[in-house]
């Protein structure tokens, strides 16, 4: 089998193409991953911390190069893709202090001399498994927090992202990372399954579906895995917001990239008064966001889900408020799109499209805002806007979501804290952060006494 990537807005452009290495690739390289694991966290903080920085300055040093792969590989918008690629070189700069950082306690002992230590050690080999909306960062967050306490990385990054990684994977390398310590294997379902089987932690990020089998395969082992899902994430604008912000916020979390974003606003919740001045703000911003913003979605298929979902609801009596088309032009494009009065039961409320359609509902007040931002199997994130800090907080408190942003879209992460959402969007622990090197560690408890003797 062969994996090719193509350009999404030039279908025609053939990025990358190599073929699938199979499963016992995937199983001989988790073996010398394994074998040079030892080594790896043997060579001390110095020596990791000294590598993670060497790859933050490769990716700094390439930034342009990148951020053009970036944009011919997936359709990220190039200011999007310039931020991934800065973003990427400083998760590689914040994780490159983790191996400094204390991995345990000294605590007393319940009687007598002695030591009690705590500990945190590797897993030994990381096995991950990427999307490829992010196609540098999330591999990056990723691996960066694996390999800076000492386990080895076998990445398995989506198909549609190849070329991407194995640009990233070259630049590890030069920065003199031990061979078989970092290694990216493209593939299908085959080697991602192999991975599963073979790792001793696992990380994914990507289809509820296939994260489902993920979690159940490697729960099945007993090995630690987390899993980022789906996310079906709600915006409530109460009418006391800015509605001209608020509506430019919510534009760029529907509309940003191609609304290809795990943090993406599919659901937007307008309280009483706001339905309106909202509507119409909405309908404006949307009518504004340009290629520059948007860009394509990642494949033909995509598009044609996305149509074909808005087509069904208008038949089932939806309203299109704007959008809703294609462009006349090549490549894999969709109009930011906004759908009113969608039957609840409809998949357009219920399942993630991943692409620049979001769906209106009106609230009568915060009560009801919020129990129908909470009405979905799984949210990642959501936003609230309102000048009222008591409605901000009462939302935050009772949203069933990973991150709450008030005053702010619903996209955007900070890589310094836990990222992770409710319900069935994740499973497992955060990432990102210093939760991530938890996750990529287990606790160890050490007792030290005295040989004896006077």
């Amino acid at each position: 089998m062969t994996i090719r990537s193509y350009n999404p807005a030039d279908p025609t452009d053939l990025v990358a193409e190599v073929p699938a290495p199979g499963a016992d690739a995937v199983r001989a390289a988790v073996g010398r991953a394994r074998a040079a694991q030892p080594g790896w966290l043997a060579s001390g903080a110095g020596a990791r911390s000294a590598a993670l920085t060497r790859i933050a300055d490769a990716v700094e040093a390439h930034a342009d190069e990148l951020a053009a792969l970036v944009v011919r590989e997936v359709g990220k918008p190039l200011a999007e893709a310039r931020g991934e690629v800065a973003r990427t070189a400083a998760i590689w700069r914040y994780y490159a202090q983790a191996p400094y950082a204390a991995s345990g306690a000294v605590h007393e002992t319940a009687g007598g001399p002695g030591l009690l230590l705590t500990r945190r050690r590797p897993y030994g080999v990381a096995g991950l498994i990427t999307p490829w909306n992010f196609p540098l960062a999330i591999p990056t967050w990723k691996a960066a927090p694996a390999l800076a306490v000492g386990n080895a990385v076998v990445l398995k990054p989506s198909s549609e992202a190849i070329g991407c990684a194995l640009r990233l994977a070259e630049l590890v390398a030069a920065a003199g990372l031990p061979e078989d310590v970092f290694t990216v294997l493209p593939g299908g379902g085959a080697e991602g399954g192999e991975l599963v089987s073979a790792a001793d932690v696992v990380s994914f990020t990507g289809s509820t579906g296939v994260g489902r089998q993920v979690v159940r395969s490697a729960t099945e082992r007993g090995v630690p895995v987390q899993a980022e899902l789906g996310g079906l994430n709600a915006a409530i604008v109460l009418p006391d917001a800015d509605i001209d912000q608020a509506a430019a916020h919510l534009a760029a979390a529907i509309a940003g990239y191609a609304g290809q974003k795990c943090t993406a606003t599919s659901r937007v919740v307008a309280v009483g008064e706001a339905y309106e001045p909202l509507r119409a703000a909405l309908v404006k911003a949307l009518g504004q966001v340009d290629d520059t913003a948007c860009g394509p979605v990642i494949s033909a298929a995509t598009r044609d889900e996305i149509t074909a979902a808005v087509a069904s609801a208008r038949e089932a009596g939806a309203e299109v408020l704007t959008g809703g088309g294609t462009p006349d032009r090549a490549g894999w494009y969709l109009d930011p799109t906004l759908v009113a009065g969608v039957p609840d039961d409809h998949p357009l409320r219920r399942e993630e499209f991943f692409g620049p359609v979001a769906v209106l509902h009106a609230a009568a007040d915060l009560d009801e805002a919020v129990a129908l931002a909470n009405d979905t199997p799984y949210t990642l994130s959501a936003s609230i806007h309102t000048r009222d800090l008591d409605a901000a907080l009462v939302a935050a408190d009772r949203l069933d979501a990973g991150m709450i942003r008030v005053n702010a879209p619903s996209s955007g992460v900070d890589f310094h804290l836990p990222f992770g959402g409710a319900k069935g969007a994740s499973h497992g622990g955060r990432e990102q952060g210093t939760a991530a090197l938890d996750f990529y560690t287990q606790s160890r408890t050490v007792t030290l006494l005295p040989a004896g003797g006077a």
